[in-house]
């Protein structure tokens, strides 16, 4: 017991990757990616379609791993854990979250897809669960307009609340990192400015790596950014300087619209 609670403690909130390569089959998705992900900010992933974001945030929580025929190489550490080492991956994923590109929330009522992570992990206390529904909604500045719907059910919720719920259900475990594949292309405009007032906030306390075909999203939001091309990280950096100074003129060119 003394030594998976070692490695549970180990979990820090920046990921460091080296010479990362991925295959699909015979198919190279990310090729010799290298990246030092800070800790507590936002960092955004752009480019186009089929490039490889979404593959690499993936390999995050070890969602790739569910793919038939993947095969991963490099060096993937979280804090100082070797991700794909002798990693418990429930404890991975309750320690980097996920919030994916539609909204996903349990056909269940409101409080039990917030309760669902925690009774995972051991915790069935009706009170301590009270308490995490309460703070996990209140972190994604929904306590106000759900407390009184807490027995409804979620999928009655609009889109972006069903977003925002999704979120809550990811807070409701305390993960250190929460990635994000897309969290707000399905949304609406005051929708995604919840989203990414709620990710500005969040970020004070936990990493945020999320992926975005929405450029000025990651201008608004995003302390870095890298942009990805044919499964390679072309260029990373702080993003003031990628939108204004790109270092690579392939860079250049796709946040320019002169790409293609």
């Amino acid at each position: 017991m003394s030594k998976k609670n070692n490695m549970i403690t180990e979990f820090g909130q920046s990921i460091s990757v080296q010479n990362a390569n991925l295959w699909y089959g015979d198919f190279q998705a990310l090729k010799n990616i290298n990246i030092e992900i800070p800790e507590r900010k936002i960092t955004a992933f752009i480019g186009p379609s089929g490039c490889g974001k979404s593959t690499f945030l993936k390999c995050f929580n070890r969602m790739n791993d569910l793919v038939a025929g993947c095969r991963i190489e490099g060096d993937f550490k979280i804090g100082d854990v070797d991700i794909y080492g002798k990693t418990d991956i429930n404890e991975l994923r309750k320690n980097v979250g996920m919030v994916f590109q539609k909204p996903n929330p349990f056909p269940m009522s409101v409080y039990d897809n917030i309760a669902y992570g925690p009774r995972t992990f051991g915790i069935h206390n009706r009170h301590e669960l009270d308490g995490i529904v309460e703070e996990s909604l209140k972190a994604a500045a929904m306590w106000d307009e759900l407390k009184d719907r807490l027995n409804k059910s979620a999928l009655g919720l609009s889109g972006g609340q069903q977003q925002r719920l999704c979120i809550a259900r990811a807070l409701s475990v305390k993960p250190k990192i929460i990635l994000m594949d897309e969290p707000t292309s399905a949304l609406d405009p005051i929708s995604t400015g919840r989203i990414e007032e709620l990710c500005e906030e969040l970020s004070k306390n936990t990493t945020i790596v999320m992926v975005t075909h929405n450029m000025q999203q990651a201008t608004r939001i995003s302390d870095k950014t890298g942009f990805f091309l044919l499964g390679e990280l072309i260029e990373f950096g702080d993003t003031d300087d990628i939108f204004t100074e790109p270092g690579d003129e392939r860079t250049e060119r796709y946040i320019t619209g002169r790409f293609g």
